[in-house]
């Protein structure tokens, strides 16, 4: 059984997103050859409000490393967990390493300033590590555009950063090829020396069986009152709201045009605030009132609990999935939406994973956009309304098969390929003395 230390800055309790990522392929690896060991910081250190029940989820003997940090309490100098904790999570690393403890260090970001551990744990030594990419370190978004603006100092700081990163790095993985094509056209001779894989989170099962052996009352809204309501659940990526005024658009147009269809339908967005625990960050609610639909729109925007948010779904008339106009984004929340078996109502980029999913398993209605080209409002209002009309879920037209194939297991039993793959291809280059590109163009 090799050994991977998989860093993860958040880890629940947190109830940030990118906790399910290391969290779901520790529930696997071990069923491919690899024994997973989380180094992540400890609780007391974390801002978000903490899900106690993310705990519950954990397997009792996954080993679990909880590192000091640099405290945001009086003052807070710095928020980003990454550089607060970057010192004990070296120092952990380095014992584990120095002891023989670890075979191959992974680390997920963000925190993109934790990508940096796998270098400064190689000048001590020659290690194999990878960095996975929940989202992508040098990219390009609004905020970024603004010179001088903190997004914009942050996207510059992270093409220095970058490259010395990987620069030594045995595996670059992400959620699909599009999170980390960009630092393989960076840095060119990267692929010289590092294996690439790309795999999901996945959906886990293991979740729901959770969820449906205790089901807990929808506090957010009756799904017995007689209306269709529909569940986002997630956070609203920056090029996700042309998408939404999409969707607004047509709920305008049915507003006008069928006043009946639009008095049943309601939208529910929980979790699409500012940040995860403000409950005035509203971003939903003013863009509905620009469109004059404000009234079949509610928002939540702070994070609820993990397994809360799971009920919700499980309980809605139907989900809804808004993807963005970059065709690399694909959000991780398909693979719940279709694990709670309820209709799916998507909007997402055609060259998305996402869109790929729900076509491929016939999971969900998949209306495809892209940069420059969205479906017509009338168009889409007469998509929504007929899937209305058509609401008797059948789980036997679902291919599971083909669904499988994006499953928390199979992500995790491609990692443990990659990991393979590059664990082997480290040894070569250290047996044959080839030292790596000493600097990556």
């Amino acid at each position: 059984m090799r050994r991977v230390a998989l860093v993860a800055p958040h880890f629940p309790p947190s109830n940030l997103a990118g906790v399910h990522r290391a969290r779901l392929w520790a529930q696997h690896l071990h069923e491919f050859g690899w024994q997973p060991v989380i180094v992540t910081t400890h609780w007391k250190y974390y801002e978000e409000n903490l899900d106690w029940e993310l705990c519950e989820l954990l397997d009792p003997e996954l080993k679990i490393i909880r590192t000091r940090a640099i405290s945001t309490k009086p003052v807070r100098v710095v928020g980003d967990i990454g550089i607060r904790a970057f010192m004990w999570h070296l120092a952990t690393l380095r014992r584990l390493f120095q002891q023989g403890q670890i075979d191959f260090l992974h680390i997920t970001i963000p925190s993109f300033y934790s990508a940096l551990l796998g270098q400064a744990l190689y000048r001590n030594g020659p290690i194999a590590f990878g960095i996975d990419y929940i989202d992508p370190w040098v990219h390009v978004w609004p905020e970024a555009e603004i010179p001088f603006s903190k997004a914009w100092l942050s996207m510059r700081l992270g093409r220095i950063l970058e490259p010395h990163a990987v620069r030594n790095a045995s595996l670059i993985t992400g959620i699909s090829e599009g999170y980390y094509a960009g630092v393989l056209e960076r840095n060119r001779r990267l692929d010289q020396s590092a294996v690439a894989a790309a795999m999901p989170y996945g959906n886990s099962a293991r979740d729901f069986e959770s969820v449906r052996r205790n089901l807990r009352k929808s506090y957010l809204f009756d799904p017995k009152d007689g209306k269709f309501h529909f569940v986002y659940a997630g956070a609203m990526l920056p090029r996700a709201y042309l998408v939404l005024d999409c969707l607004f658009t047509a709920l305008a147009f049915m507003k006008t045009e069928h006043p009946d269809f639009f008095s049943k339908i309601r939208f529910h967005f929980i979790g699409t605030g500012k940040s995860p625990d403000d409950p005035e960050g509203y971003n939903i609610l003013p863009q509905s009132r620009r469109f004059d639909v404000a009234e079949v729109v509610t928002e939540h925007p702070q994070r609820i609990p993990y397994l809360d948010a799971l009920s919700h779904l499980v309980q809605a008339t139907a989900i809804l999935i808004l993807g963005s106009t970059e065709p690399h984004y694909s959000p991780s929340k398909i693979y719940q939406s279709v694990e709670a078996r309820r209709p799916i109502f998507a909007l997402l980029h055609e060259s998305s994973t996402a869109f790929t999913v729900l076509r491929e398993s016939n999971a969900g209605v998949a209306i495809p956009v892209n940069e420059t080209v969205f479906p017509e409002p009338t168009v889409l209002a007469q998509n929504l309304m007929s899937f209305m009309g058509n609401t008797q879920y059948n789980e036997q037209t679902v291919n599971w098969s083909k669904f499988s194939a994006y499953s928390a297991r199979e992500s995790a039993r491609k990692l443990s390929e990659a990991l393979d793959s590059a664990l082997e291809n480290f040894g070569h280059r250290i047996k044959s003395g080839k030292k790596p590109p000493s600097s990556i163009a």
